[in-house]
């Protein structure tokens, strides 16, 4: 086991060079040779024989131009094909087409979360199983022109992999949490790149903060950061490596990490009791406290995280139970969330429940549910929820987690992108989707489309990105 001292050499020597990596697939591509050996390869334990992607029947670009556009993160349903950004149109008359389809060089990386840089010119996409196939784990998409994608690069870090969320930074590049390992194990990290996507930390690298992690499971997933205030709150879910087989069980976190954000170093571990899996955090627009939501899976539960309150012992951050979504959420698995801009709305996916629960939290000291619990929506796994940004919409995918053979994580699906629409008094009216699994049953095995991101230019000179 290393010794302190070489651990803390090792991150400053990292702080000190740099700590990404882009590495081309193991195997290159053969024609006739890599075709039947990726179509035949067996699963394996753990790491997947890192075969070339299939190549793809070209897609009929249109040149259609919608005020309102979402993107994609999507995987080839066969894993043999290339992962790929679709590119499809939000707007009334046009809705559900497809205006481009952008290809990543490598397949199998299950696509995860997508977000966008502040000045929308970057989108940046990470893999939840790249690492099994020895590849790179994040990608990058230059949006400079919004209706056609290119490619742009891809990385990987050193000391972590499996990305989970992405948060802008207003001076450009990303925040991204890691939650696991190089080798999918705690600890993970947060990664901070600059605006290029090029890595440039892998926090924490202070000696506090570093045995903070390796104190207990740091698996971070849900990121949240308040400018204004200067902190940061992630959340820890579970750790990867415990999802795929041979496992003794899930191994899932009950806590969060409150950072300062100009030292990144990590302040306070809050606890969520018998939490069994923290996703999701996010701070509320526009509360005083800067109090922040966080989405508790074993037991079903909403939490309000209080950063700046402290708790009995002095320690800075403290956690209360909010609202229990009910039976439905209970063991779900994923309960991810999006909150309103001003602060007034919450949403909450129940992957496993088949369901999206409708919060009204103006008033947190009397939450209201604006959803029936006990209705039968037209939505299988929901997960990755966005508000549109004139509020009138949920864009909801009906996908999570299918690893496979190898895996005790396969989550029913429907494979759609769900336009729901928002009525008056915040509850959900289901209309609209876009089936991905038809679509692309021919050309690539089916579609996984995991999460999106929302270009609204309705007003070009004040276009949002979200």
């Amino acid at each position: 086991m290393p010794s302190l001292v070489s651990l803390t050499t090792l991150v400053g020597y990292l702080a000190a060079h740099g700590s990404a990596l882009s590495l081309p697939p193991l195997i290159p591509a053969i024609p006739g040779v890599t075709e039947p050996l990726s179509e035949n390869a067996p699963p394996l334990p753990i790491l997947q024989l890192p075969t070339p992607p299939l190549s793809s029947p070209p897609f009929a670009v249109s040149n259609i131009k919608p005020k309102k556009i979402g993107y994609f993160w999507t995987g080839a349903g066969d894993n043999q094909h290339k992962d790929f950004l679709a590119t499809v149109s939000l707007d009334d008359n046009t809705f559900g087409t497809f205006i481009d389809i952008t290809d990543v060089p490598s397949s199998g990386n299950s696509p995860h979360h997508l977000g966008p840089s502040v000045d929308g010119q970057l989108l940046v996409g990470g893999g939840l199983l790249s690492l099994l196939k020895t590849q790179d784990t994040a990608f990058y998409f230059d949006t400079s022109d919004p209706y056609h994608p290119k490619f742009s690069h891809s990385n990987r870090a050193l000391l972590s992999s499996i990305v989970d969320e992405i948060r802008a930074k207003p001076e450009g590049g990303f925040f991204i949490t890691y939650m696991g390992s190089a080798v999918g194990t705690s600890p993970g990290r947060l990664v901070e790149t600059d605006a290029k996507g090029n890595i440039l930390h892998e926090w924490p690298e202070d000696t506090q903060s570093t045995l903070n992690i390796l104190e207990q499971q740091f698996s971070p997933h849900g990121l949240s950061i308040d400018w204004k205030k200067k902190i940061i709150l992630t959340s820890d879910f579970v750790v990867p490596l415990s999802i795929l087989k041979p496992t003794t069980g899930i191994q899932k976190a009950d806590t969060l990490r409150l950072w300062d954000l100009d030292s990144r170093k990590i302040i306070s571990t809050i606890t969520i009791p018998n939490g069994q899996g923290i996703q999701d955090v996010k701070f509320i627009p526009g509360n005083k406290e800067s109090a922040a939501l966080a989405t508790a899976v074993g037991p079903g539960q909403v939490w309000i995280i209080y950063p700046f309150r402290k708790d009995s012992k002095g320690n800075q951050g403290v956690a209360k139970l909010l609202y229990d979504l009910g039976d439905k959420a209970k063991e779900s698995l994923a309960i991810y969330s999006d909150i309103s801009t001003d602060g007034k709305l919450a949403y909450f996916t129940i992957t496993l429940g088949n369901h999206i629960a409708a919060l009204d939290i103006s008033d947190l000291d009397n939450v209201k549910r604006l959803d029936d619990p006990n209705e039968q929506q037209p939505i299988i796994g929901p997960h990755y929820v966005k508000i549109s940004p004139d509020k009138k919409n949920l864009l909801v995918t009906g996908y999570f987690v299918q690893a496979g053979d190898i895996s005790v994580v396969n989550t029913p699906a429907d494979y759609k992108g769900h336009w729901i629409d928002i009525l008056d008094d915040g509850s959900l009216s289901f209309n609209r989707s876009i089936d991905f699994e038809s679509i692309f049953t021919k050309s690539r095995g089916g579609a996984r489309p995991h999460s999106s991101v929302i270009f609204d230019l309705t007003d070009p000179k004040n276009p949002i990105y979200y």
